[in-house]
């Protein structure tokens, strides 16, 4: 017999061998060796640290008249004047951290900027009036009556 009859006669025992063998080990698993299974993340070592959420120009807003409120101008106004940039949308809001501006720079001694940021709220809202205790502030409640009435003229 040849090397090649031995081999072929050989096979189907060789076969049934490996066949019978993995029937004692148990039934077989659904195996795809083409399909790639993803490995689980590791865990990494240093936690991720959470961003906080940007503020948003309504908080900013807020932020600056308690800081107005606390006697802390410079802050306030930094606040107040990025309330405005990043987009108030009511104009109520827009008007309120014009005139907390106002107040501030009044409170400053610098007029011209107390009168540019009433008339900028007057601008917003024509009809706007100042609470009593603002109106009778010896500085900015003479600047708003000054602006409101050159305003009215101006129509």
């Amino acid at each position: 017999m040849s090397h090649n009859d031995l081999i072929k006669r050989a096979m189907p025992l060789a076969l049934i061998s490996v066949l019978s063998a993995g029937c004692e080990s148990g039934p077989l698993k659904d195996i795809n060796i083409f399909e790639r299974k993803p490995e689980p993340a590791a865990e990494s070592a240093a936690p991720v640290a959470e961003v906080p959420p940007p503020i948003t120009a309504e908080q900013r807003l807020a932020e600056g008249v308690k800081q107005y409120e606390d006697g802390a101008y410079k802050e306030a106004m930094q606040d107040l004047q990025a309330a405005l940039d990043t987009g108030l949308t009511l104009k109520d809001d827009q008007v309120k951290a014009h005139k907390y501006l106002a107040f501030i720079h009044c409170a400053s001694s610098r007029e011209k900027r107390c009168r540019e940021e009433f008339a900028k709220a007057l601008e917003i809202n024509p009809k706007l009036e100042l609470e009593p205790a603002e109106a009778g502030h010896p500085v900015w409640g003479r600047v708003f009556r000054s602006v409101k009435k050159s305003a009215s003229q101006k129509k």
